[in-house]
């Protein structure tokens, strides 16, 4: 009997899902956009039930279209921006904004500016992992934007996630962090010598974010776990029906969307960890991440990083980047003159406009 893996990737404009057979090859893939808003400049937020609702168009549709049994797919895994999803009690959706049901501030969203720079001015050694300043973009100056902003939504708010981290929630029911995300992109602490220490309330409290630390953590989480290992007992009965899988089927933890570009590229056929040492991995979505892996931790003020265990067990992950490089590129195609011709072309083949480019 052969055996299938599904790997869904949830990017800034669209839901994919790829179907993998034991060897690696991809037997099929599936796309489906989803939508996002502007409520003011610089500000962009999502919903998450409609990128939970692409992402189970997209699974559905590589199976129907594989032709494959679900009791043969083994498993499943969750990659996706970084991303804030704002939960309530009993996972209500919280809006983060005027607009109901858009609860997640995303990634690119840079409303937070004033919270970083009084994160920063901390001096905190946390920082030391994130190139020595907290970007506008991670999750720790939204969070406090939210408490100075919108304090109805932040006393209603229970559970706060990375975006992979809440897919991986909404599978399973369970709350399991990545590494990968807390070291990221919510200065979860790891020392230089690859000691775990955590969440760091001293650090918390000086920002004021102290509250965080309530009920040990649990609303940013006090289980983490390294990527890829396998979650609870798999998927609840709700999601497998809402997935068409069956239930049990084994979901791991989350990686974010760029960080699994970068395993694929970088480990991709390896006999061992020399041979992902020093290879640049470019990984192009709305902007391009460049990513570095190394045995040992590098600091270099303005990278990000090191980050340890975020791709691989072990291994410390340096990043930089070019913002919105992808994000340009959509600017011209959408400002094109031919662009309205572009989109009718793809509807009428049900591709996007990218694979009628193509």
């Amino acid at each position: 009997m052969n055996s299938y893996y599904i790997g869904v990737d949830v990017g800034t404009g669209s839901v994919r899902a790829g179907l993998v057979d034991h060897a690696g090859h991809v037997v099929d893939a599936a796309v489906h956009d989803i939508s996002r808003l502007s409520p003011a400049p610089g500000q962009y937020v999502q919903s998450s039930q409609e990128v939970w609702a692409a992402v189970c168009y997209t699974v559905r549709k590589v199976i129907k279209n594989a032709g494959v049994a679900r009791e043969n797919i083994r498993g499943i895994g969750f990659d996706a921006t970084c991303s804030l999803v704002v939960v309530g009690a009993d996972d209500e959706v919280l809006a983060v904004g005027d607009d109901p049901g858009y609860d997640i501030i995303m990634w690119m969203d840079h409303r937070a500016e004033k919270e970083a720079e009084h994160i920063n001015r901390t001096k905190n050694t946390v920082l030391d992992y994130v190139g020595g300043k907290v970007s506008l973009e991670m999750e720790l100056p939204k969070l406090l934007w939210l408490k100075n902003n919108k304090p109805a939504v932040w006393h209603k708010a229970k559970k706060y996630f990375d975006l992979p981290d809440w897919l991986v929630y909404r599978a399973t029911q369970v709350d399991c962090r990545s590494l990968c995300s807390t070291v990221c992109k919510w200065n979860y602490r790891v020392e230089k010598d690859g000691t775990v220490t955590g969440w760091d309330k001293e650090f918390f409290l000086s920002v004021g974010l102290g509250e965080l630390a309530d009920k040990d953590w649990e609303a940013v989480g006090h289980t983490v776990e390294e990527p890829g290992k396998a979650v609870g007992t798999g998927v609840t009965t709700k999601a497998a029906t809402e997935l068409g899988l069956v239930t049990g089927t084994a979901v791991s933890t989350s990686l974010i969307d760029a960080h699994a570009g970068a395993l694929g590229m970088l480990a991709c056929n390896h006999p061992g960890s020399e041979d992902v040492v020093g290879r640049l991995g470019l990984v192009s979505g709305t902007s391009t991440c460049h990513m570095l892996l190394s045995k040992e931790p590098v600091f270099v003020p303005g990278v990000w990083g090191p980050f340890w265990s975020a791709v691989l067990p072990g291994m410390w992950l340096m990043e930089g980047g070019q913002s919105c490089t992808g994000g340009l590129i959509d600017h011209v195609l959408h400002n094109h003159v031919a662009f309205k011709q572009l989109e009718e072309e793809a509807a009428e083949s049900g591709e996007s406009v990218y694979k009628v480019l193509e």
